[in-house]
């Protein structure tokens, strides 16, 4: 089981988010593709954002999304 739950992670995902604005996030399958693109970037060399000891990739992308280290970009944003 995924802790913290989907659930949990979309509402910190689209905390930012103005009442009656679209939210960024709207089913699991963005924070899955989400972390397991930040979980790729990990393993090539980038430096996790959050404590890792004795972490696997994908858990610490979890936390640094939780953490809000970490965000979604919706498809009209780009950094």
């Amino acid at each position: 089981m995924l802790h913290p739950s989907y659930t949990d992670l979309m509402k910190v995902v689209n905390s930012n988010v103005e009442p009656g604005e679209t939210p960024v996030v709207n089913s699991r399958y963005s924070i899955v593709m989400a972390t397991a693109k930040r979980a790729r970037q990990i393993i090539s060399g980038d430096e996790p954002l959050v404590d890792e000891k004795g972490k696997k990739p994908l858990s610490i992308a979890v936390d640094e999304l939780n953490e809000g280290k970490i965000k979604i970009l919706g498809d009209d944003e780009t950094e």
